[in-house]
């Protein structure tokens, strides 16, 4: 195995395209076998249904090397297991856990050179999608979907180390109680860029979106779930049903109760309470733990008492054990690894 000649160390968190990437087809109410592809562009018609009525969904997951040379996935299973919901709710024709596994499987090992060695920092990001191709005009699903996955290396997502962002108290709304903020699909993340890119403009790092019902619980930000620590040590999540249900955040949960023995509550957490947790951060995919320090509520601003400087003790303990897990340094739960090669 030959690394590709990639100094890994400089990378950002961005495309870089590699060899190969899977392509699978539906047609006539069935999925084809599915095949690797060296070709990146995709060709589609003009009245294509994801192109008309945004009728895509995805996942985000990633390939390590760990310390003792493996590469290994983390809990692609349950990524498989969104994907399926994510395509009952668009009435996408769903793709089989199996599928999935196996479409991971290939793309990784023919891209086995891009994933980044240990130690690095970086990683090899999968992002595998589902869309309609057929067109499409009158208001309706499509009749034949493509599943596609291509990998990219990507570096850490903190250039410089991990340090607390400042995030303000959004306006706008980013799903509502029975719509589509459960699934991860593309037209949740579309309506999110402006506020986002709003947000930057105004200098935050992010946005804290509340329910959209009553705008007085916390439920997420564009992309990733919120973990509170409260002054006793013990972890706090939102509940909602119209929150993405975050594989990261499951996994950090299950590390806090299984792991490091803290007590765990998953509930609704009314913005009220925010001011007394001790420790604030964003969990997902990219950066496993993003420390929050600061919340802008229209000038008013909630300081936790971990700082601006770094992550907090308990946030950090979880992002340790979770990283620990993905490299290898420590023991995973049973099932949590898939290895692609050894």
């Amino acid at each position: 195995m030959a690394k590709k000649n990639i100094d890994w160390s400089s990378i950002g968190f961005g495309y870089i395209p590699t060899e190969a990437r899977y392509v699978s087809n539906y047609k006539d109410g069935k999925w084809d076998e599915g095949s690797i592809t060296d070709d990146a562009n995709i060709v589609l018609n003009e009245c294509a249904g994801v192109l008309q009525y945004a009728q895509t969904v995805f996942e985000g997951l990633k390939a390590y090397t760990t310390q003792d040379g493996k590469i290994v996935v983390f809990r692609p299973d349950l990524n498989a297991a969104r994907l399926q919901e994510s395509c009952k709710r668009l009435e996408i024709p769903t793709v089989s856990t199996e599928k999935f596994l196996d479409a991971i499987e290939q793309l990784v090992k023919a891209n086995i050179d891009y994933v980044p060695p240990y130690g690095s920092g970086a990683t090899l990001y999968i992002r595998p999608y589902v869309f309609g191709t057929n067109p499409v005009i009158g208001v309706k699903p499509a009749d034949e979907y493509q599943f596609r996955a291509f990998v990219t290396p990507v570096g850490p997502y903190f250039k410089g180390g991990v340090k607390p962002i400042t995030i303000r108290v959004c306006d706008y709304d980013r799903a509502a109680p029975h719509g589509t903020g459960h699934i991860k699909a593309g037209l949740n993340y579309a309506m999110s860029l402006y506020p986002i890119m709003e947000a930057h403009r105004e200098g935050f790092a992010e946005n804290m979106y509340l329910d959209a019902a009553t705008r007085t619980k916390v439920e997420e930000t564009g992309g990733a779930n919120f973990i509170f620590i409260t002054k006793d040590g013990k972890l706090v999540t939102p509940k909602s049903n119209s929150i993405l249900p975050s594989i990261t955040r499951r996994s950090l949960c299950y590390v806090a109760k299984e792991i490091l023995g803290m007590e765990v509550e998953e509930r609704e957490v009314f913005f009220s309470e925010v001011p007394e947790f001790a420790e604030c951060g964003l969990c997902g995919t990219a950066a496993v733990i993003s420390p929050v320090g600061k919340i802008n509520d229209h000038g008013k601003e909630i300081c936790f008492p971990s700082g601006m400087e770094d992550m907090g003790p308990v946030t950090k303990k979880l992002y340790d054990t979770l990283t620990g897990i993905q490299m290898g340094r420590i023991p995973a739960p049973e099932g949590w690894i898939k290895v692609i090669a050894e």
